[in-house]
């Protein structure tokens, strides 16, 4: 590394300053890849941390457990499990989706759900289950007591979201495998950090990195706030 940390600050900056096209190409991918993973996983995710907040069934904690294992998983394994079902000989290899947006999308959905899930189903535990059963009692529609409930809860479920997007976006295990880092399609922020730190090329590398650490520390603060608002009103 032949330049000084303040030149290659100084150009990471002008790199992201002045909007340049194959930065934010990655910026946009890597941010498009993640909301669409979780607003498909979100609710499906959040009704089934409802179920199992409230309702008892058979097999109720052996779903527990699979999604308490699946949060542990490393991401890398999602990838290779991803990338086994859509190779061309995998049971999805008919959908054509390897190295896509849509196999990342896959992938990122089969990460973020299990934090979503075992979030909303702790937020939903903690609930007080009055307000539910009399929302019932009122008739109201199960749809519409759902909601009453999550209105009371919107703050512990905001952080799981919170959480479970910072999960997805920063991770690079699976985008790697499964999107391959194709430029301009599937290359997203820490796959091109990890291949332009290779290349050598720090000046984008630090870009992008200040991209998530800005990321990071507004989910923080935006977290600490929550948590703050949470801890306030349970006194």
């Amino acid at each position: 590394m032949s330049q000084s940390w303040f030149e290659l600050i100084q150009q990471a900056l002008g790199l992201l300053f002045s909007l340049d096209k194959d930065l934010w190409s990655i910026i946009w991918v890597s941010f498009g890849v993640s909301l669409a993973a979780l607003l498909i996983t979100l609710i499906p995710s959040m009704l089934l941390g409802f179920v199992l907040a409230f309702k008892q069934f058979p097999g109720r904690h052996f779903v527990l457990n699979l999604v308490q294992t699946l949060q542990s998983i490393p991401t890398v394994v999602i990838g290779l499990l991803v990338y086994l079902l859509l190779t061309r000989m995998g049971p999805l290899g008919d959908l054509r989706w390897l190295f896509t947006q849509q196999g990342m999308i896959l992938g990122q959905m089969l990460i973020c759900a299990p934090v979503l899930i075992a979030m909303s189903q702790a937020a939903f535990t903690s609930a007080d289950k009055r307000a539910w059963e009399t929302a019932l009692t009122l008739g109201a529609s199960l749809p519409r007591a759902i909601l009453m409930v999550s209105g009371e809860l919107r703050g512990p479920l905001l952080l799981a979201v919170i959480a479970a997007f910072s999960r997805i976006v920063t991770e690079v295990g699976c985008s790697m495998m499964v999107g391959g880092n194709i430029e301009y399609v599937t290359r997203n922020i820490p796959t091109a950090i990890a291949l332009e730190t290779s290349k050598g090329d720090f000046a984008q590398a630090i870009a992008l990195g200040l991209v998530l650490l800005f990321l990071a520390i507004i989910m923080n603060f935006a977290l600490g706030n929550l948590r703050g608002k949470n801890q306030v009103r349970s006194h």
